[in-house]
């Protein structure tokens, strides 16, 4: 069949492809016979490739970088919370000195002709030195970029750092000080009692918790607060009263003990609001038992502290700083930026550390 029988076989058989559902577009005819042994028309198959065989597009072309920044947590900062942060002096200043006065006198049986008795006054300068304290910011313009890409804003998360560093370290300074300076926490100030011991626990030993389970009831850890409360009035010399305002500072571990509820289904951190009707309470890891996960905490055990906000009208004591945080000027090299930030903490100042109670161990 030549191509001309070929072409008209074809036609005649089109509408009959058609209907059957096959639209061959283009083509006019059949395969003609004498094409079948022509080898310069055949198609060949493809020789072997010179190029590696193909994987697709590239894999980054394939993947989504969220433009959610997902932040690393850390435990909140809560010194400040517990006696309130107050700015004292500029980043100048290196000690500072509190006045503390004492009235003094005694009295004499009253003659016409007698001058005996007198009124005085003791007056004592109690110091406390500053920490400064700094970090550095450095980035090039290659590092920003490229940290574009990632969509992240690197001098931006930088600065962030900066501040985070700052505030974690003079949070530790609230509680701990500043080893070798005049410069003491809420933990260490020399002047606090020392803590006194929880009482033994229908359970065994002195802990409010053991293992994350309540082993401490609610009448027994009401009781323990209440000692705390007794040491204070026993500090005090009767001067702080129940209806004061008090922070009582525990671990969040210890805090979980607080709703533990006795036979009558009433929750020892409502025994302890209700009989104490000013207190709050706040809670820092840094309480807690020391451990690799909480390397801030206590050594001998989970410490509460019961702390007198104002005894007849004046603070018991403040976090104190003399810099937040001041950036210094920026410094441009041929391709790079660098700055400094600096803090400055005066630690914990406790002017009533007798407004304090302790306890070890619960």
């Amino acid at each position: 069949m030549n191509f001309q029988e070929s072409r008209t076989a074809f036609l005649a058989d089109r509408a009959r492809h058609e209907m059957k559902g096959a639209y061959l577009g283009r083509v006019s005819a059949y395969l003609p016979d004498e094409w079948k042994t022509n080898f310069e028309m055949a198609m060949d198959a493809q020789p072997a490739l010179f190029t590696d065989p193909s994987s697709a597009v590239p894999a980054m072309l394939t993947t989504l970088i969220d433009p959610k920044v997902y932040r690393v947590l850390f435990a909140a900062n809560k010194a400040a919370l517990i006696l309130g942060e107050q700015r004292k002096g500029t980043w100048l200043d290196q000690t500072t000195m509190f006045p503390t006065a004492e009235n003094t006198g005694e009295v004499s049986s009253y003659d016409d002709y007698s001058e005996n008795g007198n009124a005085g006054a003791n007056v004592i300068w109690p110091q406390r030195q500053s920490y400064l304290f700094r970090v550095m910011l450095e980035y090039g313009e290659l590092e920003v970029e490229r940290a574009g890409l990632g969509r992240l804003n690197w001098v931006t998360e930088l600065q962030a750092s900066a501040a985070l560093v700052l505030n974690k370290f003079s949070n530790l300074t609230y509680f701990y000080g500043v080893n070798g300076l005049e410069n003491y926490g809420l933990f260490n100030d020399p002047n606090l009692s020392a803590p006194i011991t929880p009482a033994l626990k229908a359970y065994g030993g002195t802990a409010w918790i053991v293992n994350n389970q309540i082993k401490a009831t609610a009448n027994e850890i009401y009781n323990d607060v209440l000692s705390l409360f007794s040491q204070l009035v026993a500090q005090s010399d009767g001067l702080i009263e129940g209806e004061d305002k008090m922070v009582l500072a525990l671990s969040p571990g210890s805090a979980v003990a607080l709703k533990a509820t006795n036979s009558f289904n009433v929750q020892a951190g409502q025994l302890i609001k209700e009989n104490f009707p000013g207190i709050r309470v706040e809670t820092a890891v840094q309480y807690g038992l020391q451990s690799n996960a909480n390397n801030q905490g206590q050594q001998a055990g989970n410490l509460v502290q019961l702390i007198a906000e104002t005894t007849e009208g004046q603070e018991t004591g403040y976090m104190a700083f003399n810099e937040k945080m001041r950036s210094h000027k920026l410094i441009a090299a041929s391709s790079s930026y660098k700055q400094k930030q600096t803090a400055g903490t005066w630690g914990a100042v406790l002017r009533q550390p007798f407004a304090i109670a302790q306890m070890l161990g619960v």
